[in-house]
Parts: C-alpha cells; structure tokens; sequence
C-alpha cells in the first residue's frame, strides 16, 4: 500500500488547486467515506493518494488536465505493480482513477469505491475549500474572479470568443451542479451544506460586482 509521505513526492509543492494539499483532503475524505458506506478502504486509499499523480493545473494547463486521470491510472499501474499488488486489484484501482474527473463521462464510476472517489474529489470542488480552489486556479491562469457571462454561456455553457472563463463561470458551468451528481449518501449529506455556503458566496460576488449590495 502506498503510504502518504511516498505520495507526497509525487506532486509539484507549487500547484494551489492539484497539490498535495488536495489529495491529503481527498485522502481523508475518501475514508470517512468508505467507512460510512462499507467499501474496500485499500482500494480506496490507493486511488486517492494516485487519483492526481500524473498532470496539474499549473504544468499541464487545462490540455494537460483533461488527460491527466488517464495518465494517473497508467502510473498507479507501475508503482502498484511495484509493491506486487494482484492485478484484478490494480484493475479497480485504476478504474476508480480514470472514473473520477467530472467533465469525462465516457467511464462513470461503476464500483463503489470509484463512486467515492470521486464523491470526495467533488466534495473538495465546493464549500469553502471549492471556493478558494476556484479562485487560486484564476490566479494561477490570469482569469478574472468574475466576469458577465454571455447569453451564449448562460443558455449552452460554451463562451463567446475572447469571453473569460471566470470563477463565476466556473461556479455556474460546473460547481452548481456539484451536489447532484454525488452518488453515496455521506457525500451527498455532505454536499448540501457545502453547497449552500458555495451559492451563497458566488451569488453575493456577482451582485456586488454588478453594485447590486
């Protein structure tokens, strides 16, 4: 089994929204999870400390972002293959990896270890924590915190050319849509109050944006 200081070198220390910070909260989510819901916590454990491994926010960009849960697995696959682990087990590991990145759907979490995997990932998207994530990850790629949204962004999601992808883009294209595709009960638990602090706190920088409070 991975152990946690092994974990730690393989993230970059300068990645304010993919760092070790984020797979330790990850980690210890993902546990509470697993125990509350009975899965398997080894398989759990080990997809959480590798859920990240391969790619980051501010090395890869958003190119590099969009593989890295493929690039994850493959990597999980060497280091567990390493400690002799069974490879039915690596196997469900790996799927809980490529499983949990919410803008790929085309490998849903089937198992209920992947499902709380990405519960957890979720989970660290919104409330609090979210809310900083969002806005470091602004900083780290020079997009505003806030910016109106289109017409055409409102009614499909995809900008008008040269429309930032701001925080409250963000926050309305993916973040409050979080709490609805959670799949075990603790998360979802979770997720509610999460989520409330999440609205609230966008909804207030948009009208105080707009001079509206």
């Amino acid at each position: 089994m991975p152990s946690v200081d092994q974990a730690r070198s393989w993230y970059p220390d300068s990645d304010p929204v993919h760092g070790f910070d984020h797979v330790l909260r990850v980690y210890r989510m993902a546990e509470r999870l697993a125990i509350a819901e009975g899965a398997d916590l080894e398989i759990v454990r080990a997809a959480a400390l590798l859920h990240d491994a391969e790619g980051s926010a501010t090395s890869g960009g958003e190119i590099g972002r969009s593989n890295h849960h493929h690039a994850s697995a493959e990597f999980a696959c060497l280091v567990l293959t390493a400690e002799g682990w069974q490879p039915e087990r690596i196997a469900a590991v790996q799927h809980c990896i490529r499983a949990h990145r919410f803008r790929d759907n085309s490998e849903p979490p089937r198992t209920l270890e992947a499902q709380i995997l990405f519960d957890a990932d979720k989970l660290d998207v919104i409330g609090a924590i979210g809310v900083a994530r969002t806005l470091a990850f602004d900083v780290v790629v020079n997009q505003p915190f806030y910016a109106d949204p289109s017409p055409r962004f409102l009614e499909t999601g995809q900008p008008e050319p040269g429309e930032p992808h701001s925080s409250y883009h963000e926050y309305l294209f993916k973040l409050s849509k979080i709490k609805d595709r959670l799949y075990t009960p603790t998360a979802r638990a979770l997720g509610e109050a999460r989520h409330r602090f999440m609205a609230e706190f966008f909804e207030r920088l948009a009208a105080e944006e707009r001079g509206e409070r």
